[in-house]
Formats: C-alpha cells, structure tokens, sequence
C-alpha cells in the first residue's frame, strides 16, 4: 500500500486556502490527514472538503509538528513567523506568499521550469507569483529551444488576486451601478468595476510596482539567467477569475511561430488555442477553473528581428497559486530525500 500524508492548510479560509484544498481533492492527492489552520479569527469555520467538513483550527508553534508537509497561503507575516517552525520541526513548507521568494535559502519553483532546484531546499520552497507563474510556463519551451534576450508583459489581472473582499467589491460595485447608487471603495484605491488601474500593489523608486519588479527578479531567478532583459506593466481589470498577459520576447535565435506553437503544444501544462481564423484564442472566462496555462495569437513580432508575442491566461487562484503548489507537494513525496527533516532555520 502507497504511504498516505498528513497535510496542513495554513489559511486554509482564505481563497487560495479553499482552492488548495479543491486541488488536494482535485488531483488525488495521497492524504491520510488534512489539517485546516487559520489565525484566530477564522478558527472554528466549517469548510466543505471531500464530500465533507473539515473544521479551521487557530495556528500555533505545535500545529506543525505531527505534519508530513504544509501548504501556507496566509500572507508574507504568517508565513515569516511560522515557516521556520514548521521547517524546524520536520514539516516542510509550500509557501505561497512574497516572503521567500527571493531568499537565496530558499528555492522557488515552477515544476514544469525548473523542478531539479528542488533538491536545494532547506524546509521551505517558495511558489512564484501568479503572473511569473504563467508566463514562464508558456515561455520555457522557447527558452530552452533558441534562448530568450528580452521579454515585455503587460498583464490584466483578476480581482480574485488580491483576494476575497476584491472579490465580493467588484460584485457589489457592479450591483451598485446598476442601481445608480453611490460606489463604495475599500479595498482599491480607484472603483474597479467597469475600470482598469494601472497599479498592482505600491509603486518603488524605479516607477514601477512592487507586483512588476517580482515578475522582473523572480524570472530571472527561476531561469537562472540575469541577461535576460525584463520589463513588465501589471494592470488590475475587472474580473474576477484568470490572469491574461500580452507577452513580447526577442529570442537569441530566430524561431517561426509555428515552430513556436509547436514546441509549447508539446510541452506539459500549456494548451495552445490560437485558431483565429475562427475566432478561437484564450479567454479568462475559459481558463478559470482549470489548471493549464492557455496560449494563443502566436505571430512574428513586426517590430524587431527574432520577436514573438503571444497571449496567455491562467487561473491565477489554481495554477496561479494552488495548483502549482500541489504540484510541488507531489514532487516532495515522490522522493524520500526530499521530505529530510534535519532542517535547521
């Protein structure tokens, strides 16, 4: 009999937490156990979980200790506070917020990128931003098959990324238009309804915002290759699932698009629609609730020599954040050396 695993959800109420535990179900995950924790406020809400309920329990130092492995989807300060304890008490860690990214300890990964890095970890593996996640996964293909010099994106990000109140503020937003009532902001600085902001989180000293710059350095960190020329404009649009990005790259060698198209429909994870002859490319609406990365308008980039630009969209909650998580998990568990417990933090 396969070894089943006791898995803790840290912000398990939250909506990547949810959708976590919708992938652990989702993909067959092999757990004996789950554990749903959440701070303080959010202990004792009953989520639904394979068929069932399972009751959020307030974190503590100890939670972690009779843990196979957890996934953290709290937010930068939990996971500061409570990812070395997990780590030190034999619990490795899935975290899915900016804490560890960019910690040279710590490794970040996107399975179908850069999986080998994961014999690095020291009890905490970082999981990429939502658009850095996407946009690498359509991009490797092309990187390993002719090199890429430069890349230019501009996203159009769902609400669902900053999370559940963005969620319900687009709705009630939209609600209160329609019935010619006065728009209430909370959670964006700008209405979002029927608006598009260019800001994704605070601005740096550069111009650009915190949400560009970590699709700048967590690429160049995934790919392991600083010469990579990286600019990105994140823009916030109203809607409330999947992640869509225009993406401009010069690649070292030239490729044809059709090569081009080729090459990522053969590679895992991506699903290439690009028929627009007859209307068919990636939509947000299509991608959301699936775990693949959608790719299409592949064409010539007319603008420069060796140039291409494509469209891509995901599900920034799943393969955004959840799924790429899980999928991390599954390669933990497939290798015994990768689940060590002598950690020290």
């Amino acid at each position: 009999m396969s070894r089943e695993y006791k898995v803790g959800v840290l912000g398990a109420s939250g909506a990547v937490g949810r959708e976590v535990l919708n992938c652990l179900e989702d993909r067959g995950f092999p757990y004996s156990q789950v554990k749903a924790l959440a701070s303080a406020r959010s202990a004792g809400t009953k989520l639904e979980f394979a068929g069932g309920e399972i009751t959020v329990e307030e974190v503590t130092p100890d939670s972690f200790k009779d843990l196979d492995l957890a996934i953290f989807s709290a937010g930068a300060a939990a996971s500061r506070e409570y990812a070395p304890m997990a780590a030190k008490s034999g619990c490795p860690v899935v975290d899915n917020s900016s804490c560890w990214r960019m910690d040279e300890r710590v490794p970040l990964v996107v399975p179908e990128v850069n999986a080998r890095v994961l014999a690095q970890h020291k009890g905490i593996i970082a999981n990429p931003n939502c658009s850095t996640i996407q946009m690498l996964v359509a991009l490797k293909p092309i990187y390993d098959a002719v090199g890429i010099k430069r890349i230019v994106v501009s996203t159009y990000q769902a609400v669902s990324g900053t999370g559940q109140k963005a969620i319900e503020e687009l709705a009630e937003q939209t609600r209160q238009i329609f019935n010619c009532r006065d728009i209430v902001r909370e959670v964006y600085p700008h209405r979002i309804a029927f608006n598009c902001l260019p800001q994704i989180d605070s601005f740096t000293d550069n111009g650009y915002t915190k949400e560009e710059m970590k699709m700048v350095n967590e690429t160049l960190k995934i790919f392991g290759d600083d010469s990579i020329r990286i600019s990105a404009t994140c823009v916030r649009v109203p809607v409330f699932y999947g992640h869509s990005e225009a993406i401009w790259i010069e690649t070292a060698r030239h490729i044809e698009p059709g090569a081009a198209r080729e090459l990522m429909s053969r590679s895992p994870g991506i699903l290439v629609v690009d028929e627009p002859e007859n209307l068919k490319y990636p939509m947000a609406i299509d991608a959301a609730g699936r775990d693949e990365v959608f790719v299409g308008r592949v064409r010539a980039d007319i603008s420069t020599d060796n140039g291409l630009t494509m469209w891509v969209v995901s599900d920034n909650l799943r393969k955004g954040a959840a799924t790429n998580a899980v999928e991390i998990a599954e390669l933990l568990i497939r290798d015994p050396e990768l689940l060590k417990t002598n950690w020290t933090w």
